[in-house]
């Protein structure tokens, strides 16, 4: 089975590891290394930036 291609952007997911301060993490391990609380708080944040996207979308 192949590997599925990632909906975040590697663009963004450096930004909000920057954000959530686990980037030194990622540059010393990669991505393999942060914690899975760190992934699922990237993940989360995700969401709620997308979810504000939409809400000022449907404002306008």
């Amino acid at each position: 089975m192949g590997r599925r291609k990632g909906i975040m952007s590697d663009k963004l997911k450096v930004e909000l590891a920057k954000e959530l301060g686990f980037y030194d993490t990622v540059e010393k391990e990669g991505w393999g290394g942060i914690k899975a609380r760190d992934a699922g708080n990237m993940v989360k944040r995700a969401i709620e930036i997308a979810e504000q996207q939409l809400a000022n979308r449907s404002e306008n």
